[in-house]
């Protein structure tokens, strides 16, 4: 068993030492932050250590090469109750089609209540309600290229919306799967999000202004548009290995996973986490997600359960809830619900 944990944590750190030669963040400069929330309470509740792990339909969001390993087609609904009063939804569908490999589809939603919209001459607000939001729409296709090495693609429309603007752009993920032959030590990795800029644009930027206001008698009523910049959208790269320690015994696995992160919007980081089967029914599950990223990172443990229920041999039930803190932020929730058949 020692000799299994330092085999892992060795193949580990060969991948995330280099990534912490860098120290400056970059938080905040890029669009479509949403694409970031961690999906799914059973890689939440493993602190985010997912990306080797990848075993149900939210491998779409976490490494697409993991649908390719379901036995089952599988259908599942996430909801979360975020920070701030705001809403955030998962759902996601994959058939398994055999040798042709697994086809999926999946949405995220970012909602939120309506607000009062206010001006610098009414700050208290004009009567006026206005929404905002934010929605990816995503394909996947995954297959066994192997019995060992899995590939996986997820291509994503991505729209962000406020008031009467709106930015959009579209997005491919690319993530891959090895079992090795050392005790079924599994290496995954995925680069997500790589894909257009977005560019804020709608009727909310058209303006009227006087181009000369010194002159006397121009017109200070000539149409304009806001130029709004274009930016990124929040590249990832995850690496990261798992393994069943517990392999081979009646009734029982343990799942042991690190994760390293690369992202284009923020410092390096590292999400540890594991789960305990019982009877491919039981589930417990904890981890630590963020760590080595500072003290202004979201630093958090995360504790989850599930349990799986076989329906007259035809179908298995899935229910997954995780709980993360996240320090001043309070904690989050996070409830999934799924179907194999």
């Amino acid at each position: 068993m020692k000799r299994i944990l330092i085999y892992m944590w060795a193949i580990t750190l060969l991948f995330i030492l280099p990534l912490f030669a860098q120290s400056v963040t970059k938080v905040g400069t890029t669009a479509a932050s949403f694409l970031n929330i961690d999906v799914g309470a059973e890689a939440v509740g493993m602190g985010g250590a997912y990306v080797a792990v990848a075993s149900d339909v939210t491998s779409m969001y976490w490494n697409s090469a993991g649908i390719a390993r379901l036995p089952k087609s599988q259908a599942m609904f996430s909801h979360t109750k975020w920070i701030a009063d705001v809403t955030f939804n998962y759902a996601g569908v994959a058939l398994a089609l055999g040798n042709l490999g697994t086809l999926g589809a999946n949405a995220t939603f970012i909602t939120m209540d309506d607000m009062e919209r206010t001006t610098i001459m009414e700050p208290n607000g004009t009567g006026e309600m206005f929404s905002a939001g934010s929605y990816a729409f995503g394909l996947t296709y995954a297959r066994n290229l192997t019995d060992r090495f899995s590939m996986g693609m997820n291509f994503k429309y991505v729209n962000e919306e406020i008031y009467h603007s709106h930015a959009q752009g579209i997005a491919l993920d690319i993530g891959t799967l090895f079992t090795t032959q050392f005790h079924g030590l599994t290496i995954g990795m995925n680069i997500s999000n790589f894909g257009t800029k977005m560019q804020m644009t709608g009727r909310d930027m058209l303006i009227q202004s006087d181009i000369e206001p010194l002159l006397h008698g121009n017109n200070p009523n000539i149409n304009a548009n806001l130029a709004t910049d274009k930016y990124d959208m929040p590249l990832m790269f995850r690496v990261g290995v798992s393994m069943d320690v517990m392999k081979g015994a009646a009734n029982s696995n343990l799942i042991l996973a690190v994760d390293a992160l690369h992202p284009n919007d923020d410092v390096e980081s590292v999400n540890v986490g594991g789960q305990y089967i019982f009877n491919n029914m039981f589930a417990l599950r904890a981890g630590y997600n963020s760590l080595f990223a500072g003290e202004d990172s979201e630093i958090g443990l995360s504790l989850g359960a599930g349990f799986t229920y076989n329906v007259m041999n035809q179908a298995e039930l899935i229910i997954d809830f995780a709980y993360v803190d996240f320090g001043v932020l309070n904690n989050i929730q996070k409830f999934t619900l799924g179907i194999s058949f």
